[in-house]
């Protein structure tokens, strides 16, 4: 069993509101996100109590100055992995290649921190974009024009295929796909290019619907997936006080993927308001220990059935910020790692992300 023992706090930083544990340990982070939600757009934004939407409303704005400020907020981020949201798309053009727009934005972030002179750390130092593999010939295309606007950094895409027939589940996210979007045949023409080029494919889904990854990467072996988010876990909406009675169910299922060697798990995801252990973001904010506490049995349960060189910790922000500060989230990453090896602690929140992604920190 994957034993987790107790941390020794060794550090502290001035804009942490807790002590930095271990901030020397180099980290890589798997997952985050850059946008600029203009006044206009969130206007439109749907009338809720989903705390996805105090997400959108209270974090705006997350470019290189906001991430910058995370990633020196006392951990050792060496680099990073930025992950699609729809940001900065072409206005312009046929409308299949408007999502390489992302991509050309994101390139150019990772050029200003490559330059140096924001320090040591490269973020985006891989690029996750977005294709959606449902349109046929031209996908291929589309998904070499990402390639050519990420100047080498670009390493597959992510297509979500969250889906609940609840809509107070997904919130503001409700209806976006269909169902059984990764059963789909004309979906799985597009996804046969991905191992075609190289490029990796990054799954967000939700805990009901695991069934549907296990199938794809049995059809798919050949071609290297990311789990996002440990799967998303539900305790909101039609799955409200059930989080605990269906974690059984969870972990079966995640027994199951992790037999597909083509398979890595992203530890984290839980901060988000799907999960319900936070309601809105205007709610205190827990300690790491807490945090710990509550995420302890997903993130071992992974790391038991993956083992760590398959799972990777991941910040999820500024999404998970609606439940952990980034200090505190990587703090309770490393309280339930403690236990671990030297070896282990570097596949945990280096060695896996950096594989995978094929990243280059130099």
């Amino acid at each position: 069993m994957w034993y987790i023992g107790q941390s020794t706090i060794v550090g502290m930083h001035e804009a942490s509101s807790e002590p930095i544990l271990d901030p020397d340990l180099p980290i890589v982070d798997p997952h985050h996100h850059l946008w600029d939600r203009s006044a206009e757009a969130l206007t439109k934004l749907p009338a809720s109590e989903h705390g996805f939407v105090d997400i959108l409303r209270q974090v705006p704005r997350y470019l290189l100055d906001e991430l910058l400020g995370d990633l020196r907020s006392g951990h050792n981020v060496v680099g990073t992995v930025f992950v699609e949201c729809g940001a900065m798309y072409r206005t312009s053009g046929p409308a299949a290649f408007r999502c390489v727009g992302e991509t050309e934005f994101v390139g150019g972030v990772a050029a200003m921190t490559a330059s140096g002179i924001y320090g040591a750390v490269r973020a985006c130092a891989g690029i996750v974009g977005h294709v959606d593999l449902r349109l046929g010939a031209v996908v291929e295309d589309v998904l070499r024009s990402h390639i050519a606007a990420g100047h080498g950094r670009f390493r597959g895409i992510r297509q979500s295929g969250a889906f609940d027939e609840d809509p107070d589940v997904l919130g503001p996210l409700h209806g976006r796909v269909p169902s059984g979007l990764y059963r789909e045949p004309i979906f799985r023409d597009g996804f046969a290019l991905l191992e075609k080029l190289g490029l990796s494919f990054d799954a967000w889904m939700l805990e009901p619907q695991l069934a549907d990854l296990i199938d794809l990467a049995q059809a798919f072996p050949g071609t290297t997936i990311v789990l996002d988010h440990v799967g998303t876990p539900l305790g909101i909406g039609r799955y409200a006080g059930k989080r605990e009675e269906r974690f059984g169910i969870w972990r079966d299922n995640m027994r199951s993927l992790a037999k597909s060697p083509n398979v890595n798990v992203k530890l984290g995801g839980l901060p988000m308001p799907f999960a319900g252990w936070r309601k809105r973001m205007d709610e205190p904010a827990e300690s790491s220990e807490t945090l710990a506490a509550q995420w302890r049995p997903y993130i071992e349960t992974c790391i038991e059935a993956f083992g760590p060189k398959r799972c990777m910790f991941e910040s999820n922000f500024p999404v998970d910020k609606f439940g952990a500060s980034y200090p505190a989230l990587w703090n309770a990453f490393k309280r339930i790692s403690a236990g671990a090896s030297p070896e282990e602690k570097a596949e945990l929140f280096r060695g896996t992300a950096t594989r995978v992604y094929r990243l280059s920190l130099v």
